[in-house]
């Protein structure tokens, strides 16, 4: 079994979801929808077209950084979607793993993620939180380690990279 932790970030319209859940059962692991761990608050601020704040994101984070800590005392690998968009909030999920969280960063041009997003049907996230996703992004410097994917690949040549990469991981 797999006994990796990690979180598919990226801004709203990355294919976190999508890649998340393929990575986890190619490896074999557990896949959590980090948006699923958000408190109804937030979920009901979203979806009126509110951004979050960062008081708005910490407990939601801590619930997502627990879920890391859960799997690494279990032994068990783990993939999280999260949009983890400032490295304050990658360091907080990495309290959860310690130095065992990767980070694989979503990268997309805009005008993508905007014709994705108005393709979605069915999400609580408007396209109109792009923008402020987009303002408050901070990408993962190179110290941080992130695995970055180019969204515009396939999510099957993506998931290959990562399945490549996680193997190659100690």
């Amino acid at each position: 079994m797999h006994t990796g932790l990690y979180v598919i970030m990226g801004v709203c319209g990355a294919g976190k979801s999508l890649i998340g859940a393929r990575l986890a059962r190619e490896l074999d692991v557990e896949f959590i929808e980090g948006d699923a761990l958000h408190p109804p608050d937030n979920v009901k601020r979203m979806a009126a077209g509110i951004p979050l704040t960062d008081e708005n994101r910490h407990g939601w984070l801590l619930a997502i950084a627990s879920r890391l800590r859960e799997a690494k005392r279990a032994g068990t690998g783990l993939v999280v979607s999260c949009s983890a968009l400032k490295r304050s909030y990658r360091d907080l999920l990495r309290s959860g793993g310690d130095a065992d969280v990767r980070f694989v960063y979503l990268r997309g041009r805009r005008a993508l993620l905007a014709e994705r997003l108005s393709q979605r049907r069915g999400h609580f996230m408007p396209p109109s939180l792009l923008d402020s996703q987009l303002a408050t992004l901070e990408e993962p410097s190179p110290d941080e380690g992130a695995w970055v994917c180019d969204i515009a690949e396939t999510p099957d040549a993506i998931v290959a990279q990562l399945v490549r990469h996680a193997a190659a991981s100690p």
